[in-house]
């Protein structure tokens, strides 16, 4: 098993929750991994790009080549865009669908949804509404990414839910449980 994944967004989101979890988890499935460090201006609003890589094998490189990535995970479509030359012609883009708009020149959304449509495997959503409609707060939008990419990943979807209980627990049950609410609603989102 092997998975390359770039994570995207800007500085706020919750890439490196999302991150964290899929770590957690592989680590349980025994796998090894790799994670470049985050490039970009990590503070609230600035683009933020990782590479995090999988494998059932040693792992030489923390960095994924351009057109080696099997998966982009991003919580904002125009920066899924612009990661999109990293991505295998099979890959996969799960991204949220709502943009955030932190500069005054950000390009006609109807046109960046439409690039990403013109991928044949893509996944996009609302992720802050469906965060909501699952009773979690709109913070935990990240977690309902990370649902959604959970079959493209190769990852046990039960190893991805104790990843997320782990990864929360200091928070407590309740923080812990709306996470996981968020999580399954991405993932009932992409398994239809």
């Amino acid at each position: 098993m092997k998975k390359d994944i770039i994570l995207a967004g800007v500085g706020g989101q919750g890439i490196l929750s999302i991150a964290t979890v899929i770590g957690e988890a592989a680590l349980n499935e025994g796998l090894y991994l790799k994670q470049a460090e985050v490039h970009g201006m990590s503070q609230r609003g600035g683009d933020v790009q990782s590479n995090l890589r999988l494998s059932s094998e040693p792992i030489h490189s923390d960095l994924i080549a351009k057109g080696g990535a099997d998966l982009i995970i991003s919580l904002e479509p125009m920066e899924a865009l612009r990661y999109i030359s990293y991505l295998k012609p099979d890959g996969w883009i799960v991204t949220s669908s709502v943009p955030f708009l932190n500069i005054p020149d950000y390009p006609d959304i109807t046109e960046v949804l439409e690039h990403i449509r013109a991928h044949k495997n893509h996944v996009l959503l609302d992720v802050e509404t469906l965060a909501k409609e699952a009773g979690a707060p709109s913070q935990a939008a990240n977690m309902v990414l990370l649902g959604a990419a959970i079959p493209m990943l190769g990852i046990d979807h039960d190893k991805m839910i104790a990843g997320v209980a782990r990864v929360f627990a200091r928070k407590g049950e309740e923080i812990v449980n709306k996470n996981i609410a968020a999580v399954e609603a991405g993932y009932h989102v992409s398994v239809k």
